[in-house]
């Protein structure tokens, strides 16, 4: 049984694919520092697993301390999600963005190659290809400079991982997500961001839930179908199986270079008016929005071009967006309780 260090393990991908790699018969080693989860997600994953991960409460911008844990534990491949990942908050905090995603990276890396860990899976992020000049993305798309200090740490974060890979020889995979949504069929675990959610769907719920008094549609002036933006919204347990089969890619030495890149999409897009819709319907509930200015470091459009994980990692989303919009009431009704 292979051993698998998922780094931000009890946040919100990072849970769900733990559960994902745990199914598939993985060792699961958890590094999380809780700055933006809460411990009991810990339990949350054993009750729907039957497994307890092991697991380290460190922050990874300490060093002395990453160094501990490698020295002490051995394993086959990592998978890293510990990273700040707010659009808007990191515009008004960007060093706390680079700080934290940055040299939380470089300190597993230095690990990796001190204590002799070949493979890696990082968490990235459509992000990094800016406002794209043609949809759908695909893997060619050119990276453009981001809109934000997040995306550009996403993109730092793959450039130092070319470095890394080409000079130690090291097997490294960045899938660049769209934008997760939904929950854990059970209820058991979904998207629990602490103070005011950034994003959309956790403030969607808040607000059906009247935690929120309205949800905040953030410009209707984009030249779209309804003047909102679009994103590709991808289902979180779909994005975890994508890990599943990374992971699987590289312990058995499938990956056909050193550094690979997919984008994980469903491969269309959505206005935001749209998924308040899908929420509704799914749901039968109706949602208090008012339309607000846009949003600095937001961009017009972002759908993938997913054919390339489909075809090298035989990988496709199967949820539907009612489906994860479901899961998602679920979850926070769940919450509620």
């Amino acid at each position: 049984m292979s051993k698998i260090l998922v780094t931000g393990g009890l946040g919100y991908i990072g849970s769900h694919t733990v559960v994902a790699l745990q199914n598939a018969g993985y060792e699961v080693v958890i590094i999380d520092d809780l700055s933006n989860t809460d411990i009991d997600f810990l339990d949350r994953i054993t009750s729907i697993t039957n497994i307890k991960p092991t697991y380290f409460e460190i922050d990874l911008k300490n060093q002395e301390k990453v160094n501990e844990f490698f020295q002490q534990n051995k394993v086959d491949g990592i998978i890293h999600f510990a990273a700040y990942k707010a659009v808007g908050e990191s515009v008004e905090k960007p060093l706390m963005y680079y700080r934290n995603n940055l040299v939380g990276l470089l300190n597993v890396l230095d690990a990796m190659k001190d204590f002799d860990t070949d493979n890696i899976i990082f968490s990235s992020s459509c992000t990094v290809y800016g406002q794209a000049d043609k949809m759908p993305i695909d893997e060619k798309t050119p990276l453009k400079k981001p809109e934000s200090p997040y995306g550009k740490t996403k993109q730092m974060g793959e450039e130092i991982l070319e470095d890394f890979s080409s000079a130690f020889d090291k097997n490294v995979i960045c899938l660049r997500y769209f934008n997760p949504v939904g929950a854990h069929q059970t209820a058991k675990i979904g998207e629990l961001p602490k103070g005011v959610p950034n994003n959309l769907i956790p403030y969607v719920t808040q607000t059906a839930a009247g935690i929120r008094e309205t949800l905040s549609v953030w410009g209707d002036d984009y030249p779209t179908r309804d003047g909102t933006a679009i994103r590709d919204y991808i289902d979180v347990n779909d994005l975890a199986d994508a890990h599943v089969k990374a992971i699987n890619r590289l312990v058995e030495k499938k990956n056909k270079s050193k550094l690979e890149f997919f984008n994980l999409g469903t491969g269309t897009g959505s206005t935001v008016l749209e998924v308040v819709n899908a929420f509704e319907n799914a749901n039968y509930l109706k949602l208090n929005y008012q339309i607000k200015e846009r949003r600095a470091g937001d961009i017009i459009e972002a759908y993938a071009d997913n054919s390339f994980a489909e075809n090298e990692l035989g990988w496709q989303p199967k949820t539907t967006l009612a489906e994860s919009m479901r899961t998602a009431w679920e979850w926070q009704k769940g919450l509620e309780k």
